[in-house]
């Protein structure tokens, strides 16, 4: 497994944030980010068996601004 697993970060239309992992099919979404992180970690164990799990999650945060001309 690898050391480390990358989950891009954003917020949600409805409010919250939505994360998914690159090159794994892990998706999960909280209300705050601490709820965000809790929810990822319980989505990463749920995912990988023990002996499988990453040393590390790396939270990645996007932010979309637009600004006019």
């Amino acid at each position: 497994m690898d050391q480390e697993i990358l989950f891009l970060v954003e917020e949600s239309p409805e409010g919250g944030y939505e994360a998914r992992a690159l090159g794994y099919s892990i998706f999960t979404e909280g209300k705050s980010v601490e709820e965000l992180k809790d929810s990822v970690r319980d989505a990463v164990r749920c995912h990988f068996e023990e002996k499988d799990l990453p040393r590390a999650i790396r939270l990645h945060f996007v932010k979309d601004e637009v600004i006019a001309v």
